[in-house]
């Protein structure tokens, strides 16, 4: 999901756009507040922020960047930005966090894989020993 922040006419336009360059569900919100809001509720994939709202309400910008979580923030001057341009430098970020997020649960998996891989392996040893142990007893007697 991508949020988009910005009290632009054309928002709607943008969006649609955005839909279809991502094939990803936008909400809008026409200010920073309703846009922390929406922040708190839901997680989203991007976050394209209205620059005329960052300059003009930094008190809100910085609770909307609290609230962000794993959210690609983009600041963008939607006002003079086109559709075209808005639509593959979202694509771009979405495709960026996907591939970032690919690349750090492969880490996350191989991390685990190798601690598991060396407990199991110092399990398996002490099994050897301890199975090992009453044999060596046993044959000494």
């Amino acid at each position: 999901m991508i949020l988009i922040v910005t009290p632009n006419l054309r928002a709607d336009e943008s969006t649609e756009a955005l839909r279809k360059a991502t094939s990803e569900e936008v909400v809008v919100a026409e200010s920073l507040c309703q846009a922390a809001i929406l922040l708190r509720a839901d997680s989203y994939l991007a976050v394209v922020l209205d620059q005329y709202l960052l300059e003009t309400e930094p008190a809100e910008t910085e609770a909307v960047m609290r609230n962000l979580g794993t959210a690609i923030p983009l600041q963008v001057n939607l006002a003079v930005s086109g559709v075209e341009r808005l639509a593959r430098e979202v694509r771009a970020a979405v495709k960026r966090r996907k591939r970032e997020e690919l690349t750090a649960r492969n880490a996350a998996v191989n991390t685990l894989r190798s601690e598991l891989n060396g407990t199991v392996t110092a399990l398996l040893l002490s099994c050897e020993l301890a199975l090992g142990r009453p044999t060596c007893l046993l044959q000494h007697s």
